[in-house]
């Protein structure tokens, strides 16, 4: 396989292997309206195989950052559709990132809302507000009928994206949000069908992406997780534990026939990975993870080696709008700006420089 070459992800045919990581870039303002702004940000990198955008809330009561985007209001419906149709006329395919934040958020950034998880254990930590960093609050424990209704909040969104014209969504089930929560013991201490055992534990992510599946098709709908990543009070140190986890949960979503399932990890071509991916049967997009950038020769050799159908990169494609033309000429890259990845406006968001201008 060539990273360069053309690839079908269910329902979704890329020109490409390479995706474009879900990326939180904080610049919907106060109301989760993608503007003008993202718009242009997302256009720029319809060259990419696949844009999967950033975390974008199904409930207010999800919404884990200051910024972040929703897919709740026809408002914001209507912003995400102006960046479908920006992608499509660049020749781009784009998928909505359906993210609930659980326990990783504050009244202060959902709108003075309940923060939720599935057991009332709060994060060690503090999180950026609108009235700066804070300690999160001790979650309230969602009750076995709130976390049946939760799955219709995810329903409801992934309706909305296609609604807006989207080419499908990914599941956000990795890096200590909400799904993860319920995966990971040291964050799900329930006692009734949704916690205890590995399948029970298993048990939420499979109701929300069959469901979904079920309301948008399944060609349309990829999952993305996160084992071991250990992110955010998400522990996951016992990798038979883990096994057992993901086992069960790729097992159960195997007969579905999803679009591709996304794995990051700092291994992706290790044992638990492609494990994963065996017992998956589907699409397999692999990440590395936040310790080290994702370069050209690494992308190249997991796609090469068939560790992978696709790679999803993230600090190279915030910095090169036009990766895929740099990797495939051997052009050097643009350096990305970390300090500007969370700030307001353009700079480091959309000033990043093309090799020809457009």
């Amino acid at each position: 396989m060539d990273i360069f070459s053309p690839v079908t992800l269910g329902d979704v045919e890329l020109a490409n292997r390479v995706a474009m990581a879900p990326l939180t870039r904080m610049r919907s303002g106060a109301s989760g309206v993608p503007g003008d702004l993202v718009v242009d940000y997302y256009a720029q990198r319809a060259g990419i195989g696949l844009i999967v955008t950033e975390g974008t809330y199904p409930t207010i009561e999800g919404k884990a950052f200051v910024g972040q985007p929703g897919i709740v209001t026809d408002e914001q419906v209507a912003g995400w559709r102006r960046v479908a149709d920006a992608v499509h006329a660049r020749g781009g395919r784009v998928v909505v990132q359906v993210m609930h934040g659980g326990r990783v958020t504050h009244p202060d950034v959902n709108g003075g809302h309940r923060v939720v998880a599935p057991s009332a254990i709060a994060i060690d930590g503090a999180g950026h507000t609108e009235k700066g960093k804070q300690p999160y609050p001790v979650p309230h424990a969602l009750t076995t009928d709130e976390v049946r209704a939760t799955v219709q909040d995810f329903v409801r969104a992934s309706e909305r994206a296609v609604e807006a014209g989207l080419d499908g969504v990914e599941i956000h089930g990795a890096n200590g949000y909400l799904l993860h929560e319920f995966l990971s013991p040291a964050s799900n201490v329930r006692d009734d069908e949704y916690g205890g055992s590995p399948e029970n534990r298993a048990r939420f992510v499979v109701e929300v992406v069959t469901a979904v599946a079920e309301a948008i098709g399944a060609g349309r709908v990829g999952l993305r997780i996160s084992p071991e990543h250990d992110i955010q009070d998400a522990y996951e140190t016992d990798r038979d534990d883990v096994r057992a986890t993901y086992g069960t949960l790729v097992d159960r979503l195997r007969p579905l026939g999803l679009a591709y399932l996304s794995v990051l990890h700092a291994e992706p071509a290790g044992d638990l990975v492609q494990e994963l991916r065996e017992r998956f049967g589907g699409p397999l997009m692999v990440n590395s993870g936040f310790r080290s950038v994702t370069t050209r020769d690494e992308a190249i050799a997991l796609v090469e080696a068939a560790h992978a159908d696709v790679v999803a990169v993230g600090r190279a494609v915030i910095a090169n709008p036009d990766l895929v033309e740099r990797w495939a000429g051997e052009h050097p890259e643009n350096e990305p700006r970390p300090h500007l990845f969370y700030a307001p406006g353009a700079e480091g968001y959309t000033d990043y420089p093309a090799l020809r201008a457009s």
